[in-house]
């Protein structure tokens, strides 16, 4: 198992914690219907916090991707200059490549996601 962060681990991870919280809630709500404590539930309190962690690992993830795009875009800018000043086509159109390549990977990890 890689200590990569994981966007798929962190979203298997804050969907979990948001089910956890949703069992521990209702059961909260029913031992408060009769009259039992209104404490927290082990597994709201868990829930949540496996959320977060969830949460915190997609961040990390989108910040590690947003991080190997801007090297791929540099590496492949300094390509595609190398090859236009060496007249080497093949050099550059890989650099070009390499360089939309990470731009396309900087796009997908934003910090701020279009869905919200």
């Amino acid at each position: 198992m890689s200590n990569e962060p994981s966007k798929t681990n962190g979203q298997v991870n804050s969907l979990l914690g948001s089910a956890k919280v949703l069992v521990g809630n209702t059961i909260e709500a029913g031992y408060q219907a009769v009259g039992g404590s209104s404490e927290p539930s082990s597994w709201t309190t868990a829930g949540q916090k496996q959320h977060d962690q969830g949460e915190a690992e997609i961040t990390a993830a989108k910040a590690q991707g947003y991080v190997e795009g801007v090297g791929d875009r540099l590496e492949g800018k300094k390509d595609s200059i190398v090859g236009a000043i060496t007249g080497d086509k093949t050099q550059q159109a890989s650099g070009n490549v390499q360089h939309d390549k990470g731009e396309a990977q900087m796009e997908v990890n934003k910090r701020e996601s279009a869905l919200g």
